[in-house]
C-alpha cells in the first residue's frame, strides 16, 4: 500500500487543468462530436498529448470545417462508424454503443487495442464497500495525473470524464456531454473552467474505466486491418445475441443492416403519428431524429476513416476502400434530405410533420436508400480485405 494514496492521505482538492471539453455540437468551426465515447477517448489523448493518429490534411464538408483525425480514427476503431441500430418500438436508446454487440465493452476493447493503452474496468458488484472502493481508485488515478471514464454521474449511462475531485472525493469534476442538459443536471453546479461539479456521484454511476500504462501502439496497418474487420462484423449483425442476463434493451433489437428496414418500417406506421398529441409526436420524433442525426455523422467520419486507412495499407486495397466511403458520405447526404423533409436539420417543429404519411413515406424511401447504399459500402470493405496481400 506504500505507493497508493489512501483518500486520508490525498489532498481533499485535486483538479486536472486542461483537458479538452466535451459537448453536443454548438455550431462554429469546430466539426461536430456528437458521439460520445469517440469524443471522449479523442479528449483524452490528446490530454496526454498522443493524439497524432489519423491523417493530417482531411477537411470536413464545410471547409473551415478540420477533421479531428482521432476522432474519426476512433470512429473507426470502435466500430461506431459502421453502427445503426432499432430496437422494436421507440427507443431513446437506440443510438447507444454499447447494444453493437453481445460483449457491451467492446467497442472500447477494440479501441484500447488500436492505441496500446492498458485499461480496467471496475464494476459496482466488485467491491463490498463500493463507494469507499471507487472514491479511492479515482483519486489514486487523478494523482498520477490520469482522468477517469465514468459512466453515467450526469444522464445517461454514457462516457464522461472525471477530471478531478473536491471536499475529499464528495464531489466529483469534470466533463459530461449532458452537464447542461435540463432534462439532466438537476443540482449540477459548475467550475469557473466549467467543469461539472457533481454531489451524490455515486448512485448515478454505472461503472469506471481506469486507462493504465502506454504500451507498444501496433503499427497502423494492423490497427487499420482490424478496425475493417470489425467494421463489417458490425454492419452484417442483424441482431446480437447477449448473454440470458443481459440488460432488456437487447432483445427485440435490430443491428447493422437489417436496422434499416425496422427503422423504415416503424416510420410507416400510421398509428404512431397521431395528429394533435404532441406530447406523442416529439417522443416518436425524438427517436427518428437521434437515429438521423447519428447516422449522418458516424457514416461521414467513417468515410473519413477509409480514406485515412488507405495511407496505410497496401494500395492494392485503395480503390475499393475509396468506393465505400463515398457510399458512406452518400449516406450522409441522405439524412440530409431526410431532415429537409420536415423543415430542415434543427428545426424545433419538426415533429409537426410527422403526421403526414406522405413525408413519412418519403422518409422511409431516404432510410431504404441509405441501407442499399450501406450494404454496397460493406460489400466493397470485403472486396477490400480480399485484396490485402497480408
Amino acid at each position: 500500500m506504500s505507493d497508493q494514496l489512501t483518500s486520508t492521505q490525498a489532498p481533499t482538492r485535486l483538479v486536472l487543468e486542461g483537458v479538452p471539453r466535451l459537448h453536443f455540437y454548438e455550431g462554429g468551426p469546430r466539426c461536430p462530436e456528437d458521439i460520445i465515447l469517440p469524443s471522449v477517448l479523442r479528449a483524452y489523448l490528446e490530454y496526454l498529448g498522443d493524439a497524432d493518429l489519423g491523417c493530417k490534411h482531411c477537411l470536413g464538408h464545410n471547409p473551415n470545417c478540420k477533421v479531428f483525425c482521432s476522432y474519426s480514427f476512433f470512429m473507426g476503431v470502435t466500430g461506431a462508424a459502421s453502427f445503426l441500430s432499432w430496437k422494436k418500438g421507440w427507443h431513446g436508446d437506440n443510438v447507444a454503443l454499447f447494444y453493437m454487440s453481445e460483449d457491451p465493452a467492446a467497442p472500447e476493447r477494440h479501441a484500447f487495442a488500436a492505441i496500446g493503452y492498458a485499461h480496467e474496468w471496475l464494476e459496482k458488484q466488485t467491491s463490498p464497500d463500493n463507494k469507499a472502493f471507487f472514491r479511492q481508485r479515482i483519486l489514486e488515478s487523478l494523482q498520477k495525473g490520469l482522468p477517469v471514464i465514468g459512466y453515467g454521474l450526469i444522464g445517461p449511462p454514457e462516457a464522461c470524464l472525471i477530471t478531478g475531485y473536491d471536499e475529499g472525493g464528495d464531489v466529483l469534476i469534470g466533463w459530461s456531454f449532458f452537464q447542461n442538459v435540463p432534462d439532466f443536471n438537476a443540482g449540477v453546479e459548475f467550475e469557473p473552467s466549467g467543469y461539472f461539479r457533481k454531489r451524490g456521484w455515486f448512485q448515478d454511476t454505472h461503472c469506471l474505466l481506469f486507462v493504465g500504462e502506454k504500451g507498444e501502439r501496433p503499427p497502423l496497418a494492423e490497427s487499420y486491418r482490424a478496425a475493417l474487420k470489425w467494421l463489417l462484423q458490425v454492419a452484417r449483425t442483424p441482431q446480437v445475441k447477449p448473454s440470458p442476463d443481459a440488460p432488456e434493451g437487447y432483445k427485440d433489437r435490430a443491428n447493422g443492416l437489417a436496422a434499416y428496414t425496422a427503422w423504415a418500417e416503424h416510420l410507416l406506421q400510421d398509428e404512431a403519428f397521431p395528429a394533435g398529441e404532441e406530447a406523442v409526436l416529439k417522443a416518436h420524433h425524438s427517436v427518428h431524429n437521434d437515429a438521423v442525426g447519428s447516422l449522418a455523422e458516424v457514416r461521414w467520419y467513417g468515410s473519413q476513416f477509409l480514406i485515412e486507412a488507405i495511407n496505410f495499407l497496401p494500395y492494392p486495397m485503395a480503390e475499393d476502400l475509396l468506393h465505400a466511403a463515398a457510399l458512406y458520405a452518400g449516406e450522409h447526404d441522405l439524412m440530409w434530405q431526410v431532415w429537409n423533409l420536415a423543415g430542415g436539420n434543427g428545426n424545433p417543429e419538426a415533429f409537426r410533420f410527422m403526421p403526414d404519411p406522405a413525408v413519412r413515406r418519403q422518409m422511409a424511401d431516404l432510410i431504404h436508400q441509405a441501407g442499399e447504399k450501406d450494404a454496397r459500402a460493406a460489400s466493397f470493405i470485403e472486396q477490400a480485405l480480399a485484396m490485402d496481400p497480408g
